[in-house]
């Protein structure tokens, strides 16, 4: 081989060396085996804590606390007192992932002030056609009217993208959703939010985080019709129109009579609907958490299993969220979030917090600015309506969670913010008495 072919191999070789010995993450990861799980990042925010910007699990055990339960493989988990916002223990708690329909929290949050209730909307054709293949759905009717209400049980109870993407429209459509719904993020301090879609739908880009929920959440519990909604276990739904019975063989045709209208509305079939929330309702292999009232779950292909819950028992109101848990067991995310809550619960004042739920941006300095906050009077006074009472007449299965909890969360909604040390604002709501 002559010297100038030598040479030009030499060159060749030096210039593909870096390209074989730097292969793609996806390569290394497949090289792993399938069955290995993701890392999450070296450095995440430290949003309410140093710590809680540190991969791995956080957790300082005092005096009698017990240990954290086995069994946990959510690729990320926190525990947070909902009152101060204290944090109890977490597990990768800034991790970015996708939320699957966990995210409806945030779209609620930011969009239950702005219609009435009792608000008719009839549906056009091109408000639904955003709604992604194979998502959940309640079964909105195009060219049907259906209350704010009747949509919003079919946000919190079935998920359904149909109405979200209803309620997105009657607010000016989905891309002005999205914003309000970034915006809304930015406010609450969820850094970790990008929102892509109102209904957490798998998109390139979609992501929030452990912490990030468990904060949109207690933002949520401090509405009225939030906690009503959440805590709402089955319903009435409207489906089509009632029509006239057809005439049997050989009798003359009735004289059609026009149904008379209701509310505006003409008279409709109904059929129940349930909550997806197993924490609330049950299901095979698990049985309802006694002191649950809520929030919200989700599950994509990408996302795999997500859920946000809160619970009482014994004067103190827990916030926990899971996500994406590995175990094949079934009903896993139900499962892990119920042994963190029973952890959560026997910890209580036994653990040195790890970290903080920050309030919004406006709350640091001032009252919180939404007139829909449940709980704040005048002078210094509360005048909460039990959530029983409130949740009557029509929406129905609130069941025993709600009888347990209903008292507890109207202290929630009053104080949850207000109690927090970083966040003093003594004037505007009744502090709830520490034992």
């Amino acid at each position: 081989m002559s010297a100038l072919k030598k040479t030009a191999l030499t060159v060749t070789a030096a210039a593909l060396l870096p390209l074989l010995t730097a292969a793609p993450a996806s390569a290394i990861r497949k090289a792993e085996g399938p069955d290995s799980e993701p890392r999450p990042p070296a450095k995440m925010s430290t949003v309410g804590g140093a710590r809680l910007g540190k991969a791995g699990t956080q957790v300082d055990l005092g005096k009698g606390a017990p240990v954290l339960p086995k069994k946990l493989s959510g690729r990320s988990w926190i525990v947070a007192d909902a009152e101060t916002g204290d944090v109890l223990a977490s597990h990768n708690a800034h991790w970015r992932l996708a939320p699957a329909s966990t995210l409806k929290m945030l779209f609620a949050d930011t969009l239950l002030p702005k219609f009435p209730k009792n608000q008719s909307h009839k549906v056009k054709p091109v408000e639904l056609e955003p709604v992604g293949e194979g998502s959940s759905l309640v079964g909105v009717k195009e060219n049907l009217s259906y209350t704010v209400h009747d949509l919003w049980l079919g946000v919190f109870l079935r998920s359904g993208n149909d109405a979200v993407h209803v309620l997105a429209a009657m607010n000016d459509g989905v891309a002005k959703t999205v914003k309000d719904m970034q915006a809304h993020a930015d406010e609450l301090q969820a850094l970790d939010t990008h929102v892509v879609s109102p209904d957490g739908y798998d998109e390139p880009g979609q992501v929030s985080s452990a912490y990030d929920l468990t904060l949109i959440a207690r933002s949520g519990l401090q509405k009225k019709d939030f906690r009503e909604y959440a805590a709402t276990a089955t319903a009435k739904f409207p489906g089509e129109p009632i029509k006239p019975p057809k005439p049997e063989e050989g009798e003359k045709p009735k004289k059609a009579v026009k149904p008379k209208p209701e509310k505006g509305l003409p008279k409709r079939e109904f059929f129940e609907i349930q909550n997806t929330n197993r924490l609330l309702t049950g299901a095979p292999g698990i049985a309802p958490y006694k002191g649950i009232a809520g929030v919200k779950n989700g599950n994509t292909t990408h996302a795999g299993a997500t859920f946000t819950g809160v619970a009482e028992r014994n004067g103190k109101v827990l916030l926990v969220t899971v996500m994406n848990p590995s175990s094949h067991e079934g009903q896993a995310v139900y499962q892990e979030t119920s042994r963190l809550l029973d952890w959560g619960f026997a910890a209580a004042g036994k653990v040195k917090p790890v970290g903080v739920l920050v309030p919004p941006k406006s709350a640091a300095t001032k009252a919180s600015p939404n007139p829909t906050s449940v709980g704040v009077g005048t002078g210094g006074k509360t005048r909460p309506t039990p959530l029983a009472a409130a949740n009557s007449g029509g929406t129905g299965g609130i069941g025993t969670a709600l009888a347990v909890t209903g008292g507890a969360l109207i202290l929630l909604a009053g104080g949850v913010y207000v109690v927090n040390r970083r966040w003093p604002l003594p004037d505007l709501v009744r502090r709830r008495p520490r034992e």
